[in-house]
Order: structure tokens, then C-alpha cells, then sequence
């Protein structure tokens, strides 16, 4: 269970008040991100609701808030514009439908372990590459530049740098005093800074004729009709989305599942991933329906509902109803919004993910710093989809690379026990005449198993004794390739008049090297359950 069973006025107020923060908080994040995305205003906002909503039916975490995140806005952004020759709204919901139809299957598949494989270190440097990228990209509003379109983040950042004398001083102005007043409202972090700041703007902007100034704003904001819209895109578009949505579920779920097991570990509460990747699958899905754009459980939004004191789901329920009442009565008014203070509030909503603290912790551990730094060039060099993907790549080859190391241990046993243990660790353990007994510390598989089979062979002819004894205790199971390298190492050492005897082995390879050697190494008296067991089966 991940929500509490508590209720009464105590819980349904704090639902309440959290529920009304939240609220203040995703308007701004909304409209900024739908921004980040290239869609109308309205779109954002449709998604706040929708996620919500649907994730309180189907969802279990009481602190998640589903909503549209910079991003998952960014990442649409740039797969739907790979898509050529169709419309970029219609595919960008073509691309949610899709990416919320593959966070279903993974689902209905049991697959929520999937998360496990994007290392903690890369997820850390593709968010802070994440943030620095859409802060770049908020320059030329802050600035009151019209960039040339298509620009990478670092080109971007060059160009900026170099327009800087031709920058629009109205909209500097208004960049600076937005920037001075959210950070003077963090002192006060109960009151929704961002959302303040967005109202005084737009009081402002009416008074003293912004627009007339120079300065740019969000225009006419039109909500998208309330009904269900299959995007009409071609079969082989729909391929392409289908393709190009890898990298989103990808960046959703880990970066959902990554904020709701960490909030959860705060409550002692315990998520599944599975059910989690369902509800997120569900909420996305609508969303493109429904004329959202992607959403995700953003960690500064579900900390914040937890900040708030967030009893249960029906905050998020809160949440959404606020942004409905928004809907319904100021729509209007978004209109005078002008565009640098959108860009102040998305570098606001994204200051706490530039602090270089989470990296610098990971680099002191002096592990992952390849894949670490990686992750950023890769974004910052790539841009996000094709970073994000190589970023999971970098994951992938990590594993690989220390899953396929040779790393084998001789054993030898305790004295006066029954007990073995590494002979290098433990010098009083004393090694067995006649016998070697080695075990690798890594499961066998495709990347591992000829190494490890060579190593073996290699210390086991080095020394006088005839009897190898391999233990499997790492191995779970083995898949094709593991298993002819160790009968193939059984022939090459009886070829050279030594034996293989294994130990530690488990149910599934026993079946396995049973149904692969009957008359050879899957016979009884070649497969041992201990170590002793096998060394006493050796001597007898």
C-alpha cells in the first residue's frame, strides 16, 4: 500500500491546502511547459487535468502529481518534430497515445523492473543537461530575441551570446523585475511565488501597455474542444511515432518512478512499479485524446505536494479542479501574460535541478563517471531525444562492461568447517590437494561466459591439480551461449586429462546442462549443491 487508510476533517483539510498549492503551482509550470513543447497554452493546461485526474482513479502514490514536466515537453517536442510531412500538434498527440500505449504493454507485461536499468548516475547527469538545455532555450524570450529556428542548445547559447547588444530592453526590464520578485517571494515558500509573480505581470502588462512597448505575450488562449480526437496520421507515421516514442516512456517512467519511490521511502510507504507504470501509461493516453500533451510525475511538483501535507490522492483531485476553475472563468486573461515572465517562471520551476550538488556526490563516489559525464555532453551535444537515448545506451554498455569481467576467485576452505571462502581475503583458509576451486563473481551470460571459461581453464592448467571445481552460486540461470562454453570447457580439460565438476548450481541450469549433456557434465555426480559437497564427491 502506498496511501494511508487514515481519513476525517484533519486529512480532507490538508488534502485541501495541498491541493490548492499544487494548483498554484502547476498553472505557471502549464503554461511554461506547453511553451517548451511548441503547443498552445490550452494544451498544457488540458494535460494538468487530465493526469490528474486519471491518475487519482488508477494510481496508488499520495504524493504524485502527474502533470506535464520540461522534460517530457521537451522530449515530445523533439521527437514529433522528426516526424516530417504530417502536422506537429497532430503527431505530438499521436506521440502521447503511443507512449502511453507502451507504458500499458510494459505493464500487463510485468515489467516495472525496467527502471533498474538507467543507473542513478545517468539519470542525475541527463536531468541536470535536461534543465540547463531549457533554460538555454528560455534566453531569446528572457532577451527579447527571435532566434534562427532549429538551433541546438550550445549553438543557441552561442548566437544568444553574441546578440546580447541587440537584446529589447522593455523585455530585459520585465525579465529582471519578474526574476527579483520570485526570488524575493521564496521567503515566504507557502505562497505560490511563480503564480503571484504571473498575476502582478498581467496587471501590469494592462497598465502600462506592454504589448505597445515591444514586449511579447502569450496571445489568445482558445480551449480545445472537450472531446475524444484520434490524431489522422498516415500508417507509416504512425510507425515513425511509434519508434520515436521509445525515448519518451523511457524518460516518463523513469523520472515518475524515480520521484515516487523516493517520496514514498520518506512515508515508509511501498509503490509498485507495475501498477505505477499502468496509471502513467492510462493518464498519457487521455492525455493525447483529450488534447493534452505528455505528462509524468515531476519531482518538484510531488514535492511540493508532499511539502504541502498531502494526506492522500484527493489532493491531486484539488489540484486538478482548481485548474478546471481556470479554465472556466480566467482563460481570458492568460492572454496578456507576457512571454518573459513565462521564461522567468520555467527557469524558477527548474533552479533547484542546475545545482551541480547531485553530481558532484556521484563523481566523489569514483564510480560511473564516464557514464555520468556522458549523459550531459550527449543531451547538451545531441539534443534531448537522441541524448536521452544514448544516455540509456551509456546504462546499458555500463552493465555490460562490468558484467563482463573475467573476475574469478579461488576458495579455499576454513579451517576446521566446511566453510569456503576466498583464499585471498581469508590467508588462514587452507586450499585442497589435488583440487582448484574457483568461482566467478558474476552471473554467466552471452558477454561473460568464453572469458570466464578461458580464465578458469588457464589458472586451472597452471597448476598440478586434475580436478577443476567451478561455482555457480551467481548464476540464477544460464542462457545458450553460457552453456556450451561450459560444456565446451569440459571437453578442453578432458582433452588435457583434468575433470570439471560444478558446484552451487541451481535448479535452472541443472535442468539446462541436464538436457544439453546427459552422458557429460548434466550428470549427478558432475553437479553438486555445495562446494564441500562437490570437493568430498571429487576425493570419494
Amino acid at each position: 500500500m502506498t496511501e494511508s487508510a487514515g481519513g476525517g476533517r484533519g486529512a480532507l483539510r490538508a488534502d485541501l491546502v495541498a491541493g490548492l498549492c499544487v494548483a498554484g503551482l502547476l498553472l505557471p509550470e502549464a503554461v511554461a511547459y506547453a511553451g517548451l513543447a511548441r503547443l498552445p497554452v490550452s494544451h498544457g493546461l488540458m494535460a494538468c487535468v487530465v493526469g490528474l485526474g486519471v491518475y487519482a482513479l488508477l494510481g496508488r502514490s499520495r504524493d504524485a502529481v502527474v502533470s506535464p514536466t520540461s522534460s517530457s515537453a521537451s522530449m515530445a517536442a523533439a521527437a514529433a518534430a522528426g516526424v516530417a510531412g504530417m502536422p506537429f500538434v497532430d503527431t505530438l498527440m499521436a506521440l502521447t497515445i503511443a507512449a502511453g500505449g507502451v507504458l500499458i504493454l510494459l505493464a500487463v507485461m510485468r515489467q516495472g523492473q525496467l527502471s533498474a536499468f538507467i543507473s542513478r548516475p545517468v539519470l542525475r547527469g541527463v536531468a541536470f543537461a535536461v534543465a540547463l538545455t531549457v533554460v538555454i532555450r528560455q534566453l531569446p524570450d528572457l532577451l527579447g530575441l527571435a532566434p534562427p529556428p532549429g538551433l541546438a542548445p550550445l549553438p543557441l547559447l552561442a548566437w544568444v551570446l553574441g546578440a546580447l547588444p541587440h537584446s529589447h530592453a522593455a523585455s530585459v526590464a520585465v525579465a529582471l523585475g519578474t526574476g527579483a520578485l520570485v526570488a524575493l517571494l521564496k521567503r515566504w515558500p507557502q505562497w505560490p511565488g511563480s503564480l503571484l509573480a504571473m498575476l502582478i505581470a498581467i496587471a501590469v502588462t494592462r497598465l502600462l501597455d506592454l504589448p505597445g512597448r515591444g514586449v511579447e505575450t502569450v496571445g489568445l488562449v482558445v480551449l480545445p474542444p472537450l472531446e475524444l480526437h484520434l490524431p489522422a496520421l498516415s500508417d507509416e507515421a504512425w510507425l515513425d511515432v511509434a519508434e520515436l516514442s521509445v525515448g519518451l516512456v523511457v524518460l516518463v517512467f523513469a523520472e515518475s518512478w524515480g520521484s515516487i519511490r523516493a517520496l514514498a521511502l520518506r512515508r515508509g510507504d511501498s509503490p509498485e512499479a507495475n501498477r505505477e507504470l499502468f496509471a502513467l501509461g492510462a493518464a498519457n493516453v487521455a492525455c493525447g485524446l483529450l488534447h493534452g500533451m505528455p505528462v509524468g510525475a515531476g519531482f518538484s511538483a510531488s514535492s511540493a505536494n508532499y511539502g504541502a501535507g498531502a494526506a492522500s490522492r484527493r489532493a491531486g483531485v484539488v489540484a486538478a479542479l482548481g485548474i478546471v476553475a481556470i479554465l472556466l472563468f480566467a482563460l481570458p486573461v492568460l492572454r496578456w501574460l507576457p512571454r518573459p515572465v513565462l521564461a522567468v517562471a520555467v527557469a524558477a520551476a527548474l533552479w533547484h535541478s542546475l545545482s551541480p550538488k547531485p553530481l558532484l556526490a556521484a563523481w566523489a563516489l569514483r564510480r560511473d563517471r564516464l557514464a555520468l559525464v556522458g549523459a550531459v555532453l550527449a543531451v547538451l551535444v545531441l539534443g534531448l531525444l537522441h541524448g536521452m537515448l544514448v544516455a540509456v545506451a551509456l546504462s546499458l554498455v555500463e552493465a555490460l562492461r562490468r558484467f563482463s569481467q573475467p573476475l574469478v576467485q579461488e576458495l579455499a576452505v576454513l579451517p576446521n568447517s566446511r566453510d569456503y571462502v576466498s583464499r585471498n581475503e581469508h590467508p588462514e583458509a587452507r586450499a585442497e590437494s589435488g583440487v582448484l576451486v574457483l568461482r566467478p563473481l558474476e552471473p554467466l551470460f552471452f558477454a561473460n561466459a568464453e572469458r570466464i571459461a578461458a580464465v578458469s581453464s588457464h589458472q586451472l592448467l597452471a597448476t598440478p591439480a586434475r580436478t577443476l571445481v567451478l561455482s555457480l552460486e551467481e548464476s540464477g540461470d544460464l542462457d545458450g551461449t553460457a552453456t556450451e562454453c561450459l560444456v565446451e570447457l569440459d571437453q578442453r580439460l578432458a582433452g588435457e586429462g583434468r575433470r570439471l565438476v560444478l558446484a552451487r548450481v541451481k535448479d535452472a541450469p541443472r535442468e539446462l546442462l541436464r538436457a544439453a549433456a546427459p552422458d557429460g557434465l548434466g550428470r549427478g555426480d558432475r553437479l553438486y549443491w555445495s562446494v564441500a559437497d562437490a570437493v568430498d564427491g571429487v576425493r570419494g
